[in-house]
């Protein structure tokens, strides 16, 4: 029998497209089911996988009865609230949640069952990382985001109760989560896991350093696990065995590396919305005398500076262009969906350009083409590349998640 897997907070499916793929002589996973609240990334989700997909807030999934807590909570507000625009807009929104709140309720009553319907062998997720991040606030517990870490211990405890708790626990985040507010919330996090019954280890791995991926990105992956036979068995953390799976790339071979995800067979002819040109954007191809008569203080001419092939540069917003470094693309963030000019520039043989959905969605090991396909519409519309930018810039490194899910199933088989 294969070992069912859960997956929460699933975005795109990057760790359930690393499950997938991981296999051995004797054993595969089969993923169960998987959460995600955001709509777009559902449609994404639904358009790559065929298990159950549990569509919504993984709190009301978890406690249905949180939406009568939300109504209360909003009646408060508008109680405590004084200024009268922002007052009607609650009460609009607590009418329309009053109105909905039998649909809605029984609606997520349902996603309860669903959720709890069979025992899991594995649980993963990579939960929310915005708190966290040194590219946000840092806000950590304080953030509404960083409490969704207590939906797992949650779902755990709901799944001991009614069969036992998975026999493997496998989570990502950001590398920030390790030394965020002096280490105590990662500490306070893996307390609560090994109160759960887990035995608890913790790695920060750089995908460019573990896979042929030409991308840094440095991330903490959490796996846990309830017998101890199995926790005593995982020895993949240890240098010597993560020196056996590292790889050492020279700027030739990362080169080739680049090739096989950058489509240089792209022309502005097919693809000009994603180049970058003076007439577009003159601010960025500034000439020395244009800049002597300006009040900027730094001049940028991405024709002058974006000068290498198979090589990624950042451009933020005018005030500096970069190359990156290690021959490798910076790391993909989720902001590049709120504003175009965080996608990393390329050099192309007939000009500049940023890198195209397909290619951030390939820079994270996605097989786009080769099973894995990006929606075009949704809802009857356009499927904006925006969305997609996020979502790549949210997803996991599937070859990590391959290589981890193997290691695993080694040990479990």
């Amino acid at each position: 029998m294969p070992f069912t897997v859960g997956s929460l907070f699933a975005g795109v499916g990057g760790i359930c497209e690393g499950f997938h793929n991981a296999q051995t002589d004797r054993e595969h996973y089969d993923l169960v089911w998987a959460n995600e609240i955001d709509e777009f990334a559902c449609e994404t989700y639904r358009t790559n996988f065929n298990h159950l997909l549990l569509q919504g807030d993984i709190e009301k999934i978890l406690c249905p009865n949180r939406i009568d807590e939300e109504i209360a909570d909003m009646h408060l507000n508008i109680d405590k609230e004084k200024v009268e625009s922002k007052k009607s807009v609650l009460e609009d929104k607590l009418s329309i949640l009053i109105k909905n709140r039998d649909i809605e309720y029984e609606r997520y009553a349902n996603l309860h069952e669903q959720i709890l319907a069979q025992p899991i062998d594995i649980l993963n997720g990579g939960f929310p990382c915005q708190a966290f991040s040194i590219a946000g606030e840092q806000q950590g517990f304080r953030d509404p985001r960083g409490n969704l870490f207590l939906s797992i211990v949650n779902l755990i405890e709901q799944l001991g109760e009614r069969y036992y708790i998975p026999r493997v626990l496998l989570l990502e985040n950001v590398k920030n989560l390790m030394n965020h507010d002096g280490g105590r919330t990662y500490r306070i996090i893996r307390q609560r896991l090994e109160e759960c019954g887990y035995t608890i280890y913790e790695k920060v791995l750089n995908t460019m350093d573990y896979s042929d991926l030409p991308q840094n990105r440095e991330r903490i992956y959490i796996v846990g696990f309830r017998d101890k036979v199995d926790a005593e068995r995982f020895t993949f953390f240890h240098p010597e065995q993560l020196a056996l799976h590292k790889v050492h790339k020279t700027s030739a071979e990362r080169a080739v590396d680049v090739q096989r995800i950058i489509d240089y067979t792209r022309t502005m002819a097919d693809s000009e919305k994603y180049y970058y040109t003076r007439m577009k954007y003159p601010h960025y191809f500034m000439t020395e005398e244009e800049f002597a008569h300006s009040d900027k203080e730094i001049r940028v001419n991405l024709d002058e500076q974006v000068d290498e092939m198979y090589q990624f540069y950042q451009c933020r917003r005018g005030q500096y262009v970069r190359k990156n470094k290690s021959d490798v693309c910076p790391t993909l963030t989720a902001n590049m969906g709120t504003g175009g000019h965080n996608v990393p520039l390329i050099r192309v043989n007939d000009g500049i350009r940023k890198i195209t959905p397909e290619e951030a969605f390939k820079l994270q090991g996605f097989p786009i083409g080769n099973g894995y396909e990006l929606p075009t519409k949704y809802n009857g519309k356009l499927y904006s590349d925006s969305h997609l930018y996020k979502q790549a810039g949210n997803a996991v490194s599937v070859p990590m998640i391959q290589m981890l899910a193997q290691a695993i199933l080694e040990i479990i088989q």
